[in-house]
Formats: C-alpha cells, sequence, structure tokens
C-alpha cells in the first residue's frame, strides 16, 4: 500500500495540531491559574510512572541481545533499584547500575 505525499502530510499536521493543542490545554489554559491541590499530588508521580516505562523494555528485551533477556542488564537494574530505594540517590543508582554493567560485561566477556 502507498500513501499519498498528501495524505502522509495531512496526518502530520493532524497530529502537530494535536500536540500543541494537548500541551496548550496546560500551558495556555492552566499557565496562570493555581491547581488543586489533587492534580499536584497526582502529577507528583508522573515522572516515577514515566521511567520504568520507558527504562523497563531496554532491561527486558536490549537490541543488543537482539530483544533476548540478558542477566548482566536484569543484574545492573536490580543494583541500580536497590541503591536508588537505599541512598535516595539517584546518582548512586545510575554509577551503580553503571559499574555493575560494566563489570559484568567485563567478568562474562569470552
Amino acid at each position: 500500500m502507498t500513501l499519498d505525499p498528501v495524505q502522509i502530510w495531512t496526518v502530520i499536521a493532524g497530529l502537530a495540531v494535536g500536540t500543541f493543542f494537548i500541551r496548550w490545554s496546560f500551558l495556555g489554559l492552566l499557565g496562570d491559574r493555581e491547581l488543586p491541590e489533587w492534580a499536584h499530588r497526582h502529577l507528583r508521580y508522573t515522572a516515577v510512572a514515566i521511567l520504568p516505562g520507558l527504562i523497563a523494555p531496554f532491561v527486558l528485551w536490549p537490541t543488543a541481545t537482539q530483544g533476548q533477556t540478558d542477566p548482566v542488564r536484569l543484574a545492573a537494574a536490580l543494583v541500580a533499584l536497590g541503591l536508588g530505594v537505599w541512598r535516595k540517590s539517584a546518582v548512586a543508582a545510575i554509577l551503580g547500575g553503571f559499574g555493575t554493567l560494566y563489570a559484568l560485561q567485563y567478568l562474562t566477556a569470552g
């Protein structure tokens, strides 16, 4: 099935307009108003909800192993999670996961 360039650009323009209005609804309509307390409470967890969704596919089905789960990456993710919970520090979690990933890759290469 081939798409006409006009159809493609119409879809792209429609998505651009839709994205603009979704963002404008928060920034343009609500930008100068105080949000209710319940909205602040829910928005506080946005990053916590999004980050696992972004990271999990790279841990469970990494492209480096053609989508096969890799125990080294799982171990590094668990170390990062443990350090993040224990130390309450994103930097410690990142450095610990990074160090574990490369140390285990070095030890298991062969």
